[in-house]
C-alpha cells in the first residue's frame, strides 16, 4: 500500500508499506550476501545454512541490508506508481524497533519533486532596440590589440620605470630574514600592471631607474598557495637591471601582410574582415540579449516552490563540472580555486546561486513549452543527432545509442521555446 501527500516547499510524504512477503525476500537476500563470507564450526566456508547462521549471530543481523533492499525496490515500485516526479534523495524514517521477522513494516519517504510553475505574463514583452552598427572606434581597438600582439620589446634609455613597462631584475625574497623556496630570481621579466606578483610588489617597483636597488616591504595574502606563506609579512630584495617599453610596428600593408591571415593583404581588407567578425559577435550579443531578458521576465513573473534539496542537488552537479574542469589542469578543486582567486566560501555560494537560477530557468521555459504545446519533429531531433555527431566526430548510429531519444527531444524543444519567447518580442 502507498500512500502520497502533498507537502510545503514542493515536497511530498510517501507512506510505504512493505509487505511480510517482500521482507522474507529481504532477509533472504541478506543472508546470501554474506552467506559465503561467515565460518562456523562445522561447516565448510559459505555453506553454512541459514538456520544455523540465525542461531549463532540472530536474524537481527540481517536486518539492515534487508530492510535497506526492501526500501529500494517499494521506493523505486511507489513513486513510479503514483508518477511522483522526484528531483533528489528521500529522507527514509523508519522505526527499526518495530521490525519482526514474518511481518512487513512501513516507512515514510520525504522527497522533494519536481516544482509546480503558474506562469505569468511570458510573450509580446517590450524589449528596447539594441544597435547593431560596430563603431570605427572598435575597429580601431582591435587594430591596436594586433599591433600590440605583435610589439617589440626595446629598451627604454631615459626614465624610470612606469606601468606598462618591462622591468629585468633580480630578486631574494625573505619572511623573518629567512629566504623561502621560489623567493629568489636572475635576471626575471615582468609586465608591470600584469598583477603576476603579489599585491604590492610591482606598485613598489614604479618609479625605480635602471641599476637601482630596493627592498620591497610587502604581504603574501591569507589565501596564497603556499601554506607557510599565507598573510606573512616579506621583505624582497630588488635590483633593476632594465627598463624595456613596448614599441609597435606602424600600421601599413606590409604589416597587415606579416599578420598572415588569408586573402588579407591591405589595411582596408583587414578592417573590413574585422567589421565582418565585430558585426557577427555584436548580432550573436545582441540575440543573447533578448533571450536573457525573454526568460528573466518570464521568470519573474512566474510563481512556484523549489525546495532547497533540488537546489543542492544541481549545485552539487555544477561542482562536478568544476572538479572535472580542474582535473584537465591536473589540479584538486583547492589548488584550482586559490589559482582562480576565489575563496571556498564564495565559491559555495556562487554555485548555490548558478544552481537556483538554472532550475528556474528549466521549470519555467518548460512550463512555456507544454503550454505553447511545442513539440520537437522527427527531422529536427535528426538534425540533433546529426549536430552532436558532428561535434563529437561519432556516426549516427553511436549517438543514437549513447544518447537518450528523450533527451535529444527535450533540448530541441528548449531552444524552440527560447525563439519562440525572443519571436514574441515587441522591439521598441
Amino acid at each position: 500500500m502507498v500512500k502520497v501527500d502533498k507537502l510545503q516547499g514542493s515536497k511530498v510524504r510517501i507512506e510505504v508499506e512493505v509487505s511480510k512477503e517482500l521482507f522474507a525476500h529481504g532477509l533472504d537476500h541478506s543472508f546470501n550476501a554474506v552467506k559465503d563470507d561467515v565460518e562456523i564450526k562445522g561447516f565448510r566456508k559459505g555453506k553454512v545454512t541459514r538456520a544455523v547462521f540465525e542461531q549463532h549471530y540472530g536474524v537481527e543481523s540481517l536486518y539492515e541490508e534487508a530492510i535497506n533492499h526492501c526500501i529500494q525496490e517499494s521506493y523505486v515500485e511507489a513513486v513510479s506508481s503514483e508518477k511522483v516526479m522526484v528531483v533528489a534523495q528521500p529522507k527514509i524514517d523508519l522505526d527499526v524497533t518495530k521490525v519482526e521477522k514474518g511481518k512487513g513494516f512501513t516507512y515514510v519517504a520525504e522527497v522533494a519533486v519536481e516544482p509546480v510553475v503558474t506562469l505569468g505574463e511570458y510573450k509580446g514583452m517590450k524589449f528596447k532596440k539594441l544597435s547593431d552598427e560596430v563603431l570605427p572606434q572598435a575597429i580601431d581597438l582591435e587594430i591596436i590589440k594586433l599591433q600590440e600582439q605583435n610589439a617589440e620589446l626595446v629598451l627604454k634609455e631615459e626614465g624610470k620605470l612606469e606601468n606598462g613597462d618591462t622591468a629585468i631584475f633580480d630578486f631574494d625574497g625573505s619572511v623573518d630574514g629567512v629566504p623561502f623556496d621560489g623567493g629568489k630570481a636572475e635576471n626575471y621579466e615582468l609586465l608591470i600592471g600584469s598583477g603576476q606578483f603579489i599585491p604590492g610588489f610591482e606598485e613598489k617597483m614604479l618609479g625605480m631607474a635602471s641599476g637601482e636597488e630596493k627592498d620591497l616591504d610587502v604581504k603574501f595574502p591569507e589565501e596564497y598557495q603556499a601554506e607557510n606563506l599565507k598573510g606573512k609579512d616579506a621583505v624582497f630584495k630588488v635590483k633593476l637591471h632594465e627598463i624595456k617599453r613596448k614599441e609597435l610596428p606602424e600600421l601599413t600593408d606590409e604589416f597587415v601582410k606579416e599578420l598572415e591571415k588569408e586573402g588579407i593583404n591591405t589595411i582596408e581588407e583587414l578592417k573590413a574582415d574585422i567589421l565582418t567578425k565585430l558585426t557577427d559577435q555584436l548580432i550573436l550579443k545582441n540575440n543573447n540579449s533578448k533571450i536573457d531578458f525573454a526568460v528573466n521576465t518570464a521568470v519573474e513573473n512566474s510563481t512556484y516552490e523549489i525546495a532547497e534539496e533540488m537546489i543542492v542537488e544541481e549545485k552539487n552537479r555544477l561542482v562536478d563540472n568544476v572538479i572535472q574542469q580542474a582535473k584537465q589542469y591536473k589540479l584538486d578543486l583547492d589548488t584550482y580555486l586559490q589559482y582562480s582567486g576565489i575563496s571556498k566560501e564564495d565559491f559555495e555560494t556562487n554555485m548555490m546561486k548558478d544552481a537556483k537560477k538554472s532550475i528556474e530557468t528549466r521549470i519555467v521555459v518548460q512550463a512555456i513549452s507544454k503550454v505553447e504545446e511545442i513539440i520537437a519533429t522527427n527531422e529536427e531531433k535528426e538534425e540533433k543527432y546529426l549536430e552532436i555527431g558532428a561535434q563529437y566526430k561519432m556516426d549516427i548510429n553511436q549517438v543514437k545509442v549513447a544518447v537518450n531519444d528523450e533527451a535529444v527531444a527535450s533540448e530541441v524543444e528548449y531552444k524552440k521555446t527560447l525563439d519562440f519567447l525572443v519571436d514574441s518580442l515587441i522591439i521598441e
